[in-house]
């Protein structure tokens, strides 16, 4: 029998080496430092975050912390707030990794750091997300795994994330909106909010109004409440996303389109939202915000939101000695 340790095991990639990731992973094991309820493992290149480590007065804290060595990028390559083709490579490489290794069991979570996405078509890799690669990774559909963000006391999960409205129209089916609404309230419960009150968002304006303004609804998002009652779960609407949204009175919002979920999140907790990736084993998340490339190297970047997702996926409190820097 395999007993589960007492601390929280959390893999954390650095994202983009020439971004903000390779501090603000640092910055988080530093306020984490000397917990026994929470181990962290860095996943990166070796180089990045010695020379990282060295330019933040953390060379002893590196030396003390396990890291898993990931993709290294040449003296060219890693060039902090410059987006390049090498450095789009090691960050799905770290992430690769660390999600394969949480698959093993080796890890309890994975916390990834920013990435970015220009930097990851010019490796040629294809990318939508952290939830479509958690579902390769993971041998699964990509339609299975969705993006929970979680901020200002609110969690939304998506419907769809990374394509145009029309693609996104094109595919949505009464199936894959009663599927996210499942995966949210599946994490919320590993979360530790059990039988949440759920809000399904509608996919025209006032759901439709009754057809008024579209056949959508009545065909997609109606019969998806229908099932997901059926199957015992507590369903409002669907109903327009502003009328639920003004009421802030339920624990999970399923919103149909990437805008329907961000804007609200983003206005509430600017810099501090956390991006959960959804449906698989695998439970990961990343910080709600940027490389913030304009920034990299500087030493200026906040881990707020990085230490207060460790402390949400580790579901311990999290340290108070938290700078509130510019990211």
């Amino acid at each position: 029998m395999t007993i589960k340790p007492t601390a929280s095991r959390i893999a954390i990639p650095v994202g983009d080496p020439n971004g903000i990731g390779p501090e603000i992973s640092l910055k988080t094991v530093a306020s984490y430092s000397g917990r026994d309820d929470v181990v962290l493992t860095l996943f990166g290149p070796e180089q990045v975050l010695e020379f990282t480590a060295e330019a933040l007065g953390l060379r002893e804290l590196l030396a003390r912390t396990h890291v898993e060595s990931t993709m290294p990028v040449s003296q060219g390559g890693f060039s902090p707030g410059k987006i390049n083709a090498q450095a789009g490579a090691a960050a799905i490489d770290a992430a690769t990794r660390a999600i394969q290794a949480a698959q093993r069991g080796q890890y309890d979570a994975v916390v990834a750091a920013p990435h970015h996405e220009t930097a990851i078509a010019q490796a040629g890799i294809p990318f939508s997300g952290y939830p479509s690669l958690v579902a390769r990774v993971c041998g699964q559909s990509e339609d299975s795994v969705f993006l929970l963000l979680i901020g200002g006391g609110l969690q939304i999960v998506h419907v769809t994330l990374h394509e145009s409205v029309q693609h996104a129209l094109n595919r949505l089916t009464a199936d894959l909106v009663a599927e996210a609404a499942r995966a949210g309230a599946r994490a919320l419960d590993r979360l530790g909010i059990q039988a949440p009150r759920i809000a399904l968002m509608g996919i025209n304006p006032h759901a439709s109004e009754g057809g008024i303004f579209g056949a959508a609804d009545g065909s997609i998002t109606e019969p998806a409440a229908l099932r997901l009652r059926a199957e015992g779960f507590d369903v409002t609407g669907p109903t327009g996303a502003d009328v639920l949204l003004a009421t802030r009175s339920h624990d999970l919002y399923v919103a149909i389109f990437h805008d329907q979920g961000h804007i609200p999140i983003k206005l509430l907790s600017p810099q501090r939202a956390s991006a959960v990736s959804i449906g698989a084993d695998v439970l990961l998340s990343s910080v709600g915000h940027g490389s913030a490339m304009d920034i990299a190297g500087k030493g200026v970047a906040s881990p707020r939101a990085m230490i207060e997702t460790v402390a949400m996926l580790a579901n311990v409190a999290a340290p108070v000695n938290i700078k509130d820097q510019t990211t």
